[in-house]
This record gives structure tokens, sequence and C-alpha cells, in this order.
């Protein structure tokens, strides 16, 4: 095989980890991690919650999200992130100057075009709340960066409304009817999201693999594979 056959062939191929839903769990995290690093894989998506209002005593959720940050890098591989409805303001500014936010952007990596929003609509007045209007927009100006792309990849911290991944214990679906059209629309390869921990799993809407992965400080993790333009996602567990 030549050269060029060779990058070409690492073009058309992705392994993509996801972690989500940290919530500041770093003792487990840090766990895992170690776990992690005995698989291979190219990039890491974190879709939002790397912390919650509870902190260590004397931490602050920026402090918190510095570390997780931190220890990510460990692992020596392209980072991209959208914050969560439990993430601050500021976390999603020091993510931005460390350059691996997506959150109303997009990045290229190969041919693969990564773009996002992050945040979600609750009843409990949390730090990341966009409306649908502002979700669209964002995702909107995520799509323009990386629209010529052969691949592309959404991820949003919400999940895509009445779906497997978006249903609460009470069997009521919550998410978002803007990143359900935007993906119907737009039809990217893969939509990641996260929000709703016991909604784990993966779906389709039409061509897209949609997954949630869980909670990470509970072992879940997201594995996708991508091969010649086929999909295979699903959601794992590290202790098993």
């Amino acid at each position: 095989m030549s050269y060029l056959e060779c990058l070409m062939c690492r073009w058309l191929r992705m392994k993509i980890i996801v972690f989500s839903d940290i919530h500041g769990d770093i003792e487990n995290m840090l766990m895992y991690l170690d776990k992690m690093k005995e698989m291979s894989f190219d990039v890491i998506v974190c879709p939002g919650d790397f912390t919650d209002l509870n902190t260590p005593k004397g931490f602050t959720q920026e402090d918190v999200a510095k570390l997780i940050l931190k220890e990510l890098k460990t692992l020596k591989k392209p980072i991209l992130t959208v914050p969560g409805n439990m993430d601050t303001k500021e976390i999603l500014s020091f993510f931005e100057k460390e350059g691996v936010s997506i959150h109303g952007k997009g990045k290229v990596i190969d041919e693969y075009g990564f773009y996002g929003f992050g945040g979600a609509k609750t009843p409990f007045n949390t730090n990341i709340e966009p409306s649908e209007e502002e979700i669209k927009a964002g995702l909107e100006k995520g799509w323009e960066d990386i629209k010529n792309t052969k691949f592309k990849i959404q991820v949003t911290h919400n999940p895509p409304f009445r779906t497997k991944i978006d249903i609460i214990s009470s069997g009521i679906h919550v998410g978002s009817k803007t990143v359900r059209k935007f993906i119907e629309e737009n039809k990217p390869i893969v939509a990641i999201s996260a929000h709703i921990h016991e909604a784990k799993g993966v779906d389709y809407i039409g061509n897209t693999l949609i997954l949630n992965s869980g909670r990470f400080p509970e072992g879940y993790f997201g594995k996708i594979e991508i091969k010649d333009g086929s999909v295979n996602g699903k959601v794992l567990n590290i202790l098993e």
C-alpha cells in the first residue's frame, strides 16, 4: 500500500470515545481513565456536565473542570467538548481558551467535521439553559464551519426528542425538538448527546446513529467506529 493510500485509509476510519456526565466525580473518573489508556481510539468527545453545583470544600466548579481537562489530556488525543446544563459560563470560557470547545462552532479532524452546542432546558433553573432558538442558531454556526467535510458529527448535551435516548424514568420524552430537526434536515453520520443518564444507549434517526453514553463515573462510555462511511456505535461499561 502506498503512502497516499495509507493516508486515505486513515481519513476514512475514525474511532471516537465518548465520556459524559462526570458531574465532578473525579475519584471514579481517574480510576477509569487509567483503564482507557489501554484502548485504541482517535478522538475524545465530552458532551457536557463536567461539574455539579456541589464541589469539594475549597474548590469551585471551574477548578474541578480544569482538573478534569488536565486528566483527559493525559490520554494524548484530541478533545472536543460542549458544556452541560450544570457547567458554568466560566467553564465554557476556559474550554474556549484551551481550544477544545465546539459550542456554536465546528472543528475539522482529517475528513471529519465535528460541530455542536451545549446546555439543556430543565425545570431546575441550572447554569446553561439555552432556548430552542439559541440551539438552532448555535448548530447552524457550527455547521457552517464544517459543511464541506466528508463526514459530519453532531455533539449536543441535550438529546434529540422522541428517541430511545431522551426518556426519563417516568417514560416521558424530554429531549430537544430542535436537535432532532437539525439531524433530520442535515443528516450527520453520527449525533452524540448526554444529559439523560438513565437513557444511555443508541438509536437512529434515519441513517444517523445517535448515542447517549451515560455517566462515566458509573463506568459507562460510548465507543463509535466509522470505517469507509459505515458506523458502529455502542455504550460499554469499563467494569464489565
